[in-house]
């Protein structure tokens, strides 16, 4: 891996975290494109989004986390991902991780999910009060710990690479009643504790492996990743109060069908 690589990864890696289109999934697509493999390329695409997490951490600030009530919610939310991540950590790294195949197989699926959710959908639930301000002060506080908990449920399934982390959660907490602006904002605030543990959880497994190179491109990756996470997560937050996620399945579809031809 070059440094010019470490830095299309980092802005592949930023502009996809929090659009619900799969951000493992573009980083084994581009992956894919580059010529990369090997053991430390998995590690890389999992060590950068602590860039991501920075920049989500710079936008909201700490007091969302330090608000008991929304801190308690994360916890319930983060609980069967941390759960299930740790049950099939190996399987996934060693089959899922780097599978071009599975990823365009999920990223149309997905694709398809999300049309179909947003055209059931009635048009008054895509009114006014789907789209609440996203600084409403306590609407994150009226999620209950039974949607909570859901939604943590909902997250996991993005152990599949082009599942999408924001989709799964996005689309579970619309599914259950949370406006629009609520649960992209929760979606959010989860990525920080799975996002902390994913790569926690891979630095230690095998960070003490990488030389002082490997730093050097998981770093630029990781300012690559914030910079382009904080413009991503800006125009998402404006994007979703007058959008349905409509033109991002037709997204995901579209790239699923140029990868397939691709690798077949």
């Amino acid at each position: 891996m070059t440094i010019i690589d470490a830095l299309v990864l980092g802005i592949v890696e930023g502009v996809t975290e929090f659009l619900p289109i799969s951000s493992t999934g573009h980083l084994i697509l581009a992956s894919t494109v580059l010529g990369l493999t090997g053991e430390f390329l998995k590690s890389f695409e999992i060590a950068i989004q602590l860039g991501a997490i920075v920049a989500v951490l710079v936008l909201f600030g700490t007091s969302r986390f330090l608000s008991l009530p929304i801190l308690k919610r994360l916890i319930v939310a983060f609980i069967p991902t941390a759960v299930i991540g740790l049950i099939f950590y190996k399987i996934v790294k060693m089959y899922l991780l780097g599978n071009s195949t599975v990823v365009v197989v999920a990223l149309a699926l997905g694709g398809l999910a999300l049309i179909l959710f947003e055209r059931t959908r009635s048009r008054t639930s895509l009114g006014k009060s789907d789209f609440k301000p996203r600084d409403f002060p306590n609407e994150l506080e009226t999620i209950t710990y039974k949607q909570a908990a859901l939604i943590g449920c909902c997250q996991s399934l993005a152990i599949i690479p082009g599942v999408s982390r924001s989709a799964a959660t996005i689309v579970g907490g619309l599914a259950l009643g949370i406006s629009r602006s609520a649960i992209v904002e929760f979606s959010f605030l989860l990525a920080v504790p799975t996002m902390l543990a994913a790569t926690g959880l891979d630095l230690v497994k095998n960070g003490f492996g990488f030389s002082s190179d490997h730093y050097l491109l998981i770093a630029i990756g990781f300012v690559a990743a914030f910079v382009t996470a904080w413009v991503s997560i800006r125009w998402l937050l404006s994007f979703i109060q007058t959008h349905s996620f409509t033109s991002f399945g037709y997204y995901r579809i579209i790239v699923a069908a140029l990868f397939a031809l691709m690798i077949i």
